[in-house]
């Protein structure tokens, strides 16, 4: 073994090396012990005997420093446990790994060779001269400047430093993926593979409850080491051969009650297994021809099996009895943070799946729309509250809706279906967008207080919305904003950039803190294009937010009008978001389109005795130009003469009379200055009080009232 001193006080190899003295115990070389003697390792060629000095064994480090081309320059590896190791200074660090694993842990080592990125506590496997091998977590380091090359240290472990060290990393991501994975690279230290192999319901996040073992299926959850395996095997994602998750479930679940079982040998496992199927699906190789079964048991009336961990060895290094409680020690410890990760699995179900139920299905004709929703990475805080909604109006309007519910979880999924639900019905109803924010202001100040029983724990305050209305005929967009993000406009003409919109502190803010909404008004001609977003896309701790919004500004201005838009809104998250985000995602891109300048009319009428007389002549030459059958004509004539009479009866100021041809159907507006709301009244045989409004509802599928800034519209849409 070659050891080289160490010239510079402040490298990683000699801060390394330096803590050595700590661990190593007196008067031990490494040539005074063989690999068996050192750390009594289960994976030795020699059988080692179950005692207590077997397993009193202390934590030990070593370093290694390689040059760029991943040569070893200098080691330190004088502790007794790393005898055997053949690290020769000049000589290729891969010469130190299985075969198997030298293209995985060289990529690692190039990787931090070309970022400077440590890779920290990786679950690795030495090989020693005489064929054994030994498990160390590894660390690659940057070398200090000015050197060049790696730092690679390497701790070998004692079994129960180990299994304390293990339950400490399993329970630090709530992906029941990486939960797996944890375990089962904790369990490598125990054989040359492990496996965990899930219950199908636990991978997905659903509830496990006793059933017929025939009907049991078992995907892999993780498999470590990474390296490449043989046609057949069974790999990360791969649902087991229904035979094979029979034989694991009987295996593990003898006289009805989850037990540990050791199989030896290769023939004792070929007369387990069976079918050469089976064989190829779980035995790993031709090495491995031992294997202990741990059952994943959630205690309970009765125990609850959420799985199978497997661990393979050679069958010249049997399981000692010592080895075996430590592995069912270890699962045992464990077990409850797979199902931790199973229930937040459940719940970024639940909550994903009313995220995609209020995202819009489609445009419309005058304008086009285009979402697209990317949840938090599953070990994030969970699910978040992002929602954006677009819809029709009966008007012929369309709403753009962006919110953001402050939380994670069902708790903010829950006020985010009730805030989207709520912002709909009150748009639908002509209220315009100030009016809504002011209505979803007070919900959630009542959500938030604690004497209506609705919060359960949970504060919706400081949520944020969004909300546009699009007006296809005059072309242009009343929008109003509660503490969100202003949106992004580009323009026809490729001008991209943020509107400038007074900010406001959110909806449920204190009462001194609250101002009025203000209603933001801007053309958007035929071809403009509206982003809508959350801070998820935009937000990132290296930049500010407005050079974050900038960016979202220029990738969307890289969105041409010939694009499919749903390709150009993918294009544009794919180049914002991170790969591993700790919030939603949220983009809403709407193309205006409008309507043609030939399909709409508007004409402004004083309010006197003959503006029906006069409406009804404007409106009657122009159906017979656009060939309008007639009794459509007559229901429009007689529908647009009841709507003017009320306005000149009710109202006072100018009349506005506007048709539109839109789509099946014909839509009438009668805009007035009044402020009452026409309703609809059953009245008797000689009563003319609300005839008006009886006889548009029958002439009519659907119609309604929206209120504008001097007064209202009554619309009604017509069959043609």
């Amino acid at each position: 073994m070659d050891s080289t001193p160490s010239p510079s006080p402040s490298s990683p190899f000699d801060l390394v090396s330096s803590a050595l003295g700590r661990y190593i115990p007196s008067g031990g070389a490494a040539a005074a012990a063989g690999p068996a003697d050192a750390q009594g390792d289960s994976t030795t060629s020699r059988r080692v005997p179950d005692n207590a000095a077997a397993s009193r064994q202390d934590q030990i480090l070593g370093a290694v420093n390689l040059d760029r081309d991943l040569r070893i320059s200098r080691c330190n590896l004088d502790a007794p446990v790393f005898a055997g190791l053949d690290a020769v200074v000049g000589g290729p660090f891969v010469d130190l790994l299985p075969p198997g694993d030298v293209p995985t842990v060289t990529r690692r080592l190039r990787q931090v060779l070309e970022t400077g990125e440590a890779h920290v506590a990786r679950i690795q496997r030495l090989r020693r001269g005489d064929g054994s091998e030994l498990v160390v977590s590894l660390s690659i380091l940057p070398a200090a400047v000015p050197q060049e090359g790696l730092t690679v240290s390497v701790i070998a472990m004692a079994k129960r430093l180990h299994l304390y060290a293990a339950e400490t990393a399993i329970g630090t991501s709530l992906d029941i993926g990486e939960t797996a994975q944890s375990l089962a690279e904790s369990l490598l230290a125990w054989g040359d593979v492990a496996a965990v192999d899930l219950d199908f319901a636990v991978w997905t996040g659903e509830g496990v409850t006793e059933r017929a073992q025939g009907r049991i299926r078992l995907r892999r959850a993780a498999l470590v080491p990474d390296r490449a395996w043989p046609e057949g095997y069974v790999t990360p994602g791969d649902d087991l051969p229904s035979d094979a998750s029979r034989l694991l479930a009987q295996a593990v679940r003898r006289d009805d009650a989850p037990q540990a079982i050791v199989i030896p040998d290769r023939e004792a496992v070929e007369r387990v297994l069976g079918s050469p199927r089976v064989m190829r699906a779980l035995v790993p190789g031709d090495r491995s021809a031992g294997v202990a079964c741990i059952p994943l048991v959630l205690d309970g009336p009765p125990p609850v099996v959420l799985g199978v961990a497997e661990v393979w060895r050679r069958a010249d290094s049997p399981f000692r009895d010592s080895e075996l409680f430590d592995l069912q020690e270890l699962v045992a410890r464990t077990v409850h943070h797979v199902d931790l990760a199973r229930q937040h699995q459940r719940e970024h179900t639940q909550v994903l799946a009313l995220q995609r139920r209020l995202l819009p299905r489609s445009g419309g004709d005058t304008i086009e729309i285009a979402t697209v929703y990317q949840p938090a990475t599953p070990d994030s805080a969970g699910v978040g509250g992002d929602w954006v909604n677009s819809f029709p109006l009966p008007d012929g309007r369309t709403a753009l809706v962006v919110g953001d519910v402050v939380g994670h979880g069902l708790g903010a999924a829950a006020t985010m279906g009730q805030l989207s639900m709520e912002a709909r019905a009150l748009l639908s109803a002509g209220l315009a967008p100030d009016e809504v924010l002011e209505h979803l202001d007070e919900t959630v100040s009542l959500l938030d207080d604690a004497e209506t029983g609705l919060t359960a724990g949970y504060s919706a305050l400081g949520s944020t919305c969004c909300i546009a209305l699009y007006d296809p005929v005059s072309h242009r967009v009343a929008l109003s904003s509660a503490g969100h993000l202003p949106p992004v406009l580009v323009s026809p003409d490729g001008h991209a950039g943020p509107l400038t919109v007074r900010p406001h502190p959110g909806l449920g803010a204190e009462f001194a803190l609250r101002e009025p909404f203000d209603v933001h008004t801007f053309g958007a001609p035929p071809g403009s294009l509206l982003a809508l977003y959350t801070d998820g896309l935009v937000e990132d701790p290296a930049e500010s937010i407005d050079e974050g919004i900038g960016r979202l500004a220029d990738a969307v201005s890289t969105v041409h009008p010939w694009d499919a838009l749903q390709q150009g809104a993918r294009h544009v998250v794919s180049a914002l978001a991170p790969v591993r985000q700790r919030d939603d995602v949220t983009l809403l891109l709407a193309r205006m389109i409008g309507y043609r300048k030939g399909d709409t009319a508007t004409w402004r009428l004083p309010a006197r005795d003959d503006a029906p007389a006069r409406a009804r002549a404007q409106v009657s030459a122009l159906l017979r130009q656009w060939h309008t059958r007639d009794d459509t004509l007559d229901n429009v004539l007689l529908l647009i003469s009841e709507l003017v009479t009320n306005a000149v009866s009710f109202a006072t100021g100018p009349i506005t009379v506007r048709l539109i041809r839109a789509g099946h159907g014909l839509l009438c507006e009668v805009g007035d200055t009044g402020n009452g709301r026409p309703r609809l009244s059953r009245g008797g045989l000689f009563d003319d009080n609300g005839r008006g409004l009886y006889v548009v509802h029958k002439l009519t599928t659907r119609w309604g009232v929206r209120w504008t800034d001097t007064g209202k519209v009554v619309w009604a849409e017509v069959a043609r």
